[in-house]
């Protein structure tokens, strides 16, 4: 049997998988045990002080009484890379959807937002929380196939605090997991939408390439949440990969 724990991304909620986790759930027969688990600050739990990718991490593997294969979109996905590098002894798979190791472009590192952008959104955060989640949503699905589904789909969810998504965006800007990436041994199943604006293609095939154990998946008609585009694609890869 394995365990499967699903974090979200910024901005969103746990929710967001609940499409995914009911088709995963008719598919494994009831052999997994499925959670989504809400980063701290969200669905009203605690946010950690500071708030740091570490602490961040560490407070939610610390809920996780075993090892669990790891499924993160973008930020979550992020996390879930570092996850997998601290505790390996938590973590025996992972699953990246919409996943980079750095969100903003650095020297060496073109294929991200440009730092411009994620200060439009800190500024906009700050004036209207929920008008900068709308926003956000309106940005990711550019391209997408399913988009108006997909907004229809987020648009319901509760806004976390503006403290909190400006401590989101400041990790965004922050992380670069660049160094770490090719000492992540765990099988990994990279999922990613063709046509993602906010993590390009490119990262997720540089993901690929350098770590030690991963294969990608590529949506052709999604942008940057293929897993609500194409939830029954996306499950069935997933429980394809849980049984290797």
């Amino acid at each position: 049997m394995s365990d499967v724990v699903f974090w979200h991304g910024w901005g969103m909620q746990p929710s967001v998988w609940n499409n995914v986790i009911a088709l995963l759930d008719k598919m494994r027969e009831g052999e997994s045990l499925l959670r989504a688990q809400p980063l701290p600050g969200y669905d009203g739990t605690a946010a950690p002080e500071p708030y740091t990718a570490e602490a961040l991490v560490d407070a939610m593997l610390a809920e996780l009484p075993g090892p669990v294969a790891l499924c993160g979109w973008s930020l979550g996905a992020m996390l879930a890379l570092l996850a997998a590098q601290r505790h390996p002894d938590k973590v025996k798979r992972l699953i990246l959807i919409g996943a980079t190791p750095s969100f903003v472009r650095r020297e060496g590192w073109p294929c991200a937002m440009e730092t411009g952008m994620l200060a439009e959104f800190a500024a906009a955060v700050a004036l209207d929380p929920q008008t900068a989640r709308r926003r956000f949503i309106a940005l990711f699905n550019q391209n997408d196939s399913n988009a108006r589904h997909i907004g229809r789909a987020l648009a319901p969810a509760e806004t976390p605090s503006a403290a909190v998504l400006d401590s989101g965006l400041a990790l965004l800007g922050e992380i670069d997991l660049r160094g770490i990436i090719q000492t992540i041994v765990q099988p990994t199943l990279l999922i990613h939408g063709e046509h993602d604006p906010l993590m390009p293609l490119a990262a997720a095939q540089w993901l690929a390439e350098t770590m030690p154990h991963a294969r990608l998946e590529v949506l052709s008609n999604a942008a940057h949440a293929p897993f609500i585009s194409d939830p029954a694609r996306c499950a069935a890869l997933i429980s394809e990969f849980l049984d290797e």
